[in-house]
C-alpha cells in the first residue's frame, strides 16, 4: 500500500476530528448536506437527461456530420483541422460524448498526429458549457442564462483556435 491511499480517510477523519473540537455534531451536518445534495440532484436531473437525450439524438441522426461538413471551410481558413468539427459540436454539451469523438479521432489518426493532438488539446482547454450552465443555474435556480451561453460559446471557439494554434506552434502540422 502507499501513502495515497490514506488521503481519503485522514482527510474525513481529520474533518471529523475537527469538527467534533469545535462542537459541531458532524454526523448531523453530514446528514443534512447529504439532503440538501439529493434536493439539488432532483432540481438538476431532468435538465441532464433532456441534455443528453438531445447528444444521442443529434449524433445519430446525421446532423452533426452536415453540420461538420459545412463548418469545415471555415475550421480551415482559422487553421482548425476540418476533421475535429464534431468534436467541437459535441464539446460544449457532453464531455463524455466529446471523449468519444476524440478517441474516434486518435484512432483514425493517431495519438501523435496533428489532429490527434489537437483534438487533446481541445478536450483540456474548452469545457461543456452547457452541462456546466445546467447543472450550476439549475442547483442555483436561475432559468435566465441572458449572455452566458453566448459568451461560453465564444470562449468555447477561442478555446478550439488556440488549441489548434498552440499544437502548430509547439509541435508543427
Amino acid at each position: 500500500m502507499n501513502l495515497t491511499s490514506f488521503v481519503i480517510p485522514l482527510l474525513l477523519a481529520g474533518i471529523a476530528v475537527y469538527g467534533s473540537g469545535k462542537h459541531v455534531d458532524v454526523y448531523a451536518a453530514l446528514t443534512r448536506g447529504a439532503g440538501e445534495g439529493l434536493s439539488v440532484l432532483l432540481r438538476i436531473i431532468p435538465a441532464l437527461v433532456g441534455l443528453l437525450t438531445a447528444v444521442s439524438m443529434f449524433r445519430v441522426s446525421g446532423a452533426m456530420e452536415w453540420i461538420s461538413g459545412l463548418c469545415s471551410p471555415i475550421l480551415g481558413f482559422l487553421g482548425v483541422p476540418p476533421e475535429t468539427a464534431p468534436l467541437m459540436l459535441v464539446r460544449p454539451v457532453s464531455g463524455n460524448g466529446a471523449l468519444a469523438v476524440a478517441s474516434d479521432l486518435m484512432a483514425a489518426y493517431g495519438p501523435d498526429s496533428y489532429i490527434g493532438r489537437v483534438a487533446a488539446v481541445m478536450l483540456g482547454s474548452t469545457e461543456t458549457t452547457f452541462y456546466t450552465i445546467a447543472v450550476y443555474f439549475g442547483s442555483a435556480g436561475i432559468h435566465k442564462t441572458r449572455h452566458t451561453v453566448p459568451a461560453a460559446l465564444v470562449a468555447d471557439l477561442t478555446g478550439f483556435v488556440a488549441a489548434a494554434l498552440a499544437v502548430r506552434l509547439f509541435f508543427g502540422t
